[in-house]
């Protein structure tokens, strides 16, 4: 049933730990996006992944480049607190690559403009939350892309 979970030059290694084995338990893939704001040898990463990682289908980018170069043609969806589209209006399929922007600004703003129609948000409902913690909205995003796939 996987998914593919991107994270573009992540910075907080805890939520990179949390997303890593939260791609194990989702059967998804990590896909990360360099430079990162640690180091992949990072204490707080590994706690936060606890003895999961040797277990993790991870895929690791040299820049963006890199990762669009090897992922020519997929299916993308990309998320942003900008997004105007719903995450729950997302035709989930299998394979597809879920791409989030790192915690501090988001996506880069060319990956939004060059992509404008495949951008979603997770509504947030109060006007004292600028955005969800980036393990959260991943996490609220792989279980609804896994519930919409199995309802297919």
């Amino acid at each position: 049933m996987g998914l593919n979970i991107v994270l573009i030059e992540p910075e907080i290694p805890t939520n990179t730990g949390n997303i890593g084995r939260l791609s194990l338990a989702s059967g998804s893939t990590l896909h990360l996006v360099k430079p990162f704001g640690f180091e992949l040898s990072d204490k707080r990463l590994k706690r936060a992944g606890l003895d999961y990682w040797k277990h993790i289908s991870l895929f690791i980018y040299e820049n963006i480049d890199d990762f669009y170069a090897k992922n020519k043609g997929k299916q993308f969806a990309y998320f942003s607190s900008h997004g105007t589209k719903d995450y729950c209006s997302i035709e989930f399929k299998e394979d597809m690559f879920l791409v989030f922007g790192k915690e501090s600004t988001g996506l880069p703003e060319n990956i939004l403009k060059e992509n404008i129609d495949l951008v979603y948000n997770i509504p947030i409902y109060s006007p004292h939350i600028r955005s969800l913690n980036l393990a959260n909205a991943v996490a609220i995003t792989v279980y609804e892309g896994i519930r919409n796939i199995k309802s297919q």
